[in-house]
């Protein structure tokens, strides 16, 4: 069973796996060695024959075979691992580069859960399949021939024997070959949509306990999780019925060796030493392939794993174009896209983002406005109509130079753990510490930083020691530091504190005076400055115009913006009361 295609992709481990194959064939010439010199050693005892010196040099031989075979285990251990090395950081490598090649729109084709098991599990399971079962396969044909034509010089009836019960292990091998296929592909099915709920449900536990549902998706993992128990215990029972037969043909087909050599030995056609090295070596035969019908049922696993992980890799990507994004209006016409083929969310948008404006998306939730956002950023790939960046159509663009030109900042930026620095550093890697503490400065958070440990303050995953202001904040400097033609705020003051709304506003204003600006808000009253403002309602443009202009227009913006000055106004009212 070799995959050709996973052997080529990882050719660097060919010569770990020639060399794991060469140190056991030695060990095993060693073993050759130390049964025939205490063979011949017993032997002459026996016949009284063994002179003084002979003792001497056996133990010699003994020790010095002792030796190589010590070598070459530790030798073909270090082979073996070599070998899985380089494999799992070659797979790594390839799943991290596809994944970046897919680009922002990665979810649309692979899930996230899915992609972090297959290069971490999924790539683990190969290294006994490099590691252990391809040297292992080459070494059970080799070493079966080698041990035939030693023993055919002492009884060929034996060798022969022996040599015709080997291939019983193979054949039982592919005999649960095409069943343990389907059967592990049915495992990993089962382990990726397990772990898809397991990161779902920790992603969302906090939600899950404020609405007392934790119970519920308990209850639901459960069910998943028994299921992929009864199918994890399939294939153990599969492995271990699969070992028994495979031992009864390793040890029985041993056993029938030693039988001939005694009857050989007992008929005078073969002496001692012959008939003592049969007897040992008959075992070596089949151990060989006992050990191979182990590792196969693991490497299958490793199969089932790399039939996923070429999936990946085999995912159409976009043609990387070296047409260059140079800024320029962003025009949107007739552009529908959707999720999902029976549920459309953008049905025919039109929209116009003149260089240097200040525009505004506004509507309901669930409109279409951080799906706008998200074709321009290239996060969401396959949509309809036209999307262009100064004349340039989007989809046709370098990825590189489109996410140098568009910078988005949502209420949901990611921020990794580290230092204040590093995380500021990944909007401009050149930038120097007076230039940090410029843009922390802009954004108002250079005091509190300086109360902390300065640029070196650290950070936890996603910045969970901050504020939800402060993440926001920070998460705009790093944006300004991108220094790119366009700037995209989607939701970017939702979930934080007045303040930190009205420091950030302010500078997304100061912005709008030298970038191209495009925020998406819920909130009218941040819209309300704008250049010009679209109206979006279940996937079209209802509305665009100045705020003054919709509000004389009436219709859908005025209904939303007096909704939410009655509400505004009801709020300040009941805070003033107590």
């Amino acid at each position: 069973m070799i995959n050709k295609r996973l052997v080529e992709t990882v050719g660097d481990a060919k010569k770990y796996i020639g060399r794991n194959v060469a140190l056991q064939w030695c060990a095993l010439a060693a073993n050759i060695v130390i049964v025939f010199a205490v063979g011949n050693l017993l032997e002459k005892l026996l016949l009284g024959s063994a002179g003084a010196a002979l003792p001497g040099a056996t133990a010699a031989v003994l020790l010095a075979a002792a030796a190589v075979r010590f070598a070459c285990a530790r030798g073909a251990a270090r082979a073996g691992f070599l070998a899985s090395r380089s494999v799992k950081k070659t797979l790594r490598e390839m799943i991290y580069k596809k994944l970046l090649r897919l680009g922002p729109a990665y979810a649309q084709k692979v899930p996230t859960a899915e992609a972090v098991q297959l290069a971490a599990e999924g790539v683990e399971q190969l290294e006994t399949y490099f590691g252990a079962y391809l040297p292992q396969l080459f070494y059970s044909m080799l070493a079966p021939v080698t041990l035939f034509l030693t023993l055919s010089m002492i009884s060929v009836k034996a060798a022969v024997v022996l040599m015709i019960c080997v291939p019983l292990i193979p054949v039982s091998i592919v005999a649960v070959q095409k069943f343990a296929k389907r059967l592990l592909g049915r495992y990993w099915g089962q382990y990726a949509a397990l772990g898809d709920s397991f990161l779902e449900n920790l992603q969302g536990l906090t939600t899950l306990k404020i609405y007392q549902a934790d119970e519920q998706k308990q209850q639901e993992m459960h069910k998943e999780a028994e299921h992929f128990r009864r199918v994890t215990m399939k294939v153990l029972s599969m492995q271990l019925n699969s070992i028994i037969v495979m031992d009864l043909i390793a040890y029985g087909g041993a056993a029938l060796g030693i039988v001939i050599a005694a009857g050989e030995f007992g008929a005078g056609r073969i002496g001692f030493l012959g008939c003592f090295a049969i007897v040992l070596l008959s075992a070596e035969f089949f151990l060989p392939l006992r050990a191979l019908g182990s590792f196969f049922h693991v490497a299958m696993n490793g199969m089932a794993a790399s039939d996923k992980i070429f999936r990946l890799l085999d995912l159409p990507e976009r043609a990387q174009s070296r047409q260059e994004a140079r800024g320029g209006e962003i025009a949107l016409c007739g552009v529908r896209f959707a999720y999902e083929p029976e549920r459309e969310i953008l049905r025919g948008v039109d929209m116009t983002f003149a260089p240097g404006s200040f525009t505004a998306i506004v509507g309901e939730s669930g409109c279409g406005k951080s799906t706008v956002a998200a074709l321009l950023t290239g996060r969401n790939a396959g949509y309809g109509g036209s999307v262009t960046l100064g004349g340039a159509e989007l989809a046709g663009l370098n990825e590189a130079s489109l996410m140098r030109t568009v910078t988005l900042v949502s209420h949901n930026s990611y921020l990794f753990k580290g230092t204040v620095r590093e995380s500021l550093q990944m909007g401009d890697d050149r930038a120097g510490d007076e230039a940090l503490w410029r843009v922390l400065e802009r954004v108002r958070l250079a005091d509190f930083l300086r109360a902390e440990k300065g640029l070196d303050t650290p950070l936890t995953e996603n910045a969970g020691n901050l504020s939800g202001g402060q993440r926001q904040r920070l998460a705009l400097a790093r944006a300004l530091l991108h220094d790119s033609p366009v700037y995209i705020f989607d939701e970017a003051t939702s979930n934080i504190d007045v303040e930190s709304e009205n420091d950030i506003m302010e500078l997304i204003h100061s912005l709008a005076k030298s970038k191209t600006v495009i925020l998406i808000s819920h909130r009218l009253a941040n819209a309300a400055p704008a250049d010009k403002i679209y109206v979006m309602k279940a996937g079209r443009v209802v509305q665009q115009g100045t705020h003054a202009a919709l509000l004389a227009e009436g219709g859908l913006y005025e209904t939303l913006w007096e909704n939410q000055q009655a509400l505004e106004q009801y709020a300040y009212t009941k805070e003033a009361a107590v």
